[in-house]
């Protein structure tokens, strides 16, 4: 197997997988790389061979720092035509993580910087026509509201290519 070469922090949103797995598992190549359904907390964060105990305290804190709460999936939103996802509600307790591992790691920013705002999702399929997309959206739509909670984050490591599985390196308990 591959060493890892990326990680990223996440939040698992398991009370989705039922119904969205389907849709992941066409659209979206994440899944296919075994990371579950999810918010993503930070992404890209530390090469894995860096992440030590001191990282891996650093990120205990952070995730200390927010409490444990509830979160809804209600609505189906796009970034442009490309990008379908999962709005969760409230998304400042997903924003709050962010920041609190971002103040820890200020060289790690969400997307290395590419966005103005960070948004809080669950993506359900991206790059594909889109008409197949929207397809998907209305079948997961049908399932909608998706109550879950939060109580972890997670730190995953792989390398982003199909077939190479991404694997929990530590969970953080929220606070």
């Amino acid at each position: 197997m591959d060493e890892p070469t990326h990680s990223a922090l996440i939040v698992t949103v398991a009370e989705a997988e039922p119904y969205v797995a389907a849709c992941r598992e066409r659209y979206d190549r994440a899944a296919s790389w075994g990371v579950p359904a999810h918010i993503t907390v930070l992404y890209p964060f530390l090469a894995p061979a860096v992440i030590d105990e001191p990282v891996l305290g650093g990120l205990r804190q952070a995730a200390a720092s927010v409490p444990a709460f509830f979160c809804t999936l209600a609505e189906v939103c796009w970034f442009a035509d490309r990008v379908v996802w999962l709005a969760p509600r409230p998304a400042q307790p997903f924003l709050a993580l962010t920041a609190a591992v971002t103040a820890r790691f200020p060289a790690a920013q969400p997307y290395q910087g590419q966005f103005d705002e960070v948004v809080p999702h669950l993506t359900l399929g991206h790059d594909h026509p889109a008409g197949e997309l929207a397809a998907a959206a209305r079948a997961v739509g049908e399932h909608l509201p998706i109550h879950a909670r939060v109580t972890a984050m997670r730190l995953v490591t792989g390398v982003p290519e199909q077939g190479l599985s991404w694997s929990v390196r530590e969970e953080f308990a929220l606070g």
